[in-house]
């Protein structure tokens, strides 16, 4: 009997992880596939109460995805993680393989590739990154593989400063940072991608230029955000956060099932009905 023939489960860990639309999106996943006998749960898990959960998971888990706090706390339970992984130092996905080994892998870096790519976006000469956060490393990672110029990231301290500084360093990404009081200035960029948590850049809808390019806004909920509904006002184009989880969502699926390629117009679709009844 096939991993995807059997009854197998899978679930998003993380603290908090009541709002996660993972389950949506995996559950719309599995009935497309037709794995009837597949189940994908959230469970409320913190770096503290981690390896106690590793410690019971049975043969018949497949994979788990991952949020904050976790990405990096699950590294040391692992057999082993993927080459995009360790270049963050961040796992977002787990697959139990047949043989007993759980292998962490990073699907937010390859998710954020395909959703610029699905808008058309291949490649740029330069960008600007608002925030420096986990997931502005892995906005950094992803722009290693697509920007060929200067990428400039607006933060808050100088501490944070310096981290970008070293992230850009070690993926060998031509990173300038600058203070966070400046920031209407990314937005003259060919691409902004913006990392930083609800509200933080309302301030900066009213700076947004008459010609804006693209925007990637890395929130889905509550979408649009102010900045994205002024950026799509005056023309410019939004890739969104659900467009981002959805791409990683797919990523997971065909790790964890083996079935590809995995439905992401279902699981789109499953994704927004869940946000608009929200």
């Amino acid at each position: 009997m096939t991993r995807s023939d059997s009854k197998r489960r899978a679930a998003v860990l993380g603290s908090p992880i009541a709002h996660s639309l993972s389950p949506v999106l995996h559950r719309a996943a599995y009935s497309a596939l037709g794995l009837d006998d597949w189940s994908y749960d959230r469970f409320e898990i913190d770096e503290e109460a981690l390896p106690e959960f590793f410690g019971k998971l049975g043969p018949d888990w497949a994979g788990l995805s991952l949020t904050m706090p976790l990405k990096r706390a699950v590294i040391p339970l692992l057999d082993g993680i993927s080459d995009t992984a360790a270049s963050v130092e961040a796992v977002n996905t787990v697959v139990f393989t047949e043989d007993g080994q759980r292998l962490g892998d990073n699907t937010d870096i390859p998710g954020m590739v395909n959703a610029l790519r699905e808008h058309g976006i291949e490649q740029v000469d330069s960008a600007a990154i608002l925030g420096a956060g986990a997931t502005a490393s892995s906005a950094l990672a992803a722009l290693a593989r697509i920007c060929t110029g200067e990428v400039v990231a607006y933060v808050r301290s100088e501490a944070r400063a310096a981290e970008m500084r070293q992230w850009g360093e070690r993926l060998d990404v031509d990173v300038r940072t600058a203070d966070w009081a400046d920031a209407e200035q990314a937005l003259r960029a060919p691409l902004v991608i913006a990392t930083t948590p609800a509200g933080t850049t309302d301030a900066l809808a009213s700076a947004v230029p008459e010609r804006p390019a693209t925007l990637f806004d890395v929130l889905y909920d509550p979408w649009p955000t102010t900045l994205a509904a002024r950026w799509s006002a005056y023309g410019g184009a939004v890739v969104s956060g659900l467009d981002l989880l959805v791409h990683q969502a797919v990523l997971q699926v065909e790790q964890m099932t083996g079935r590809a390629p995995a439905p992401l117009g279902v699981m789109r679709k499953a994704g927004e009905h869940a946000l608009t009844d929200r």
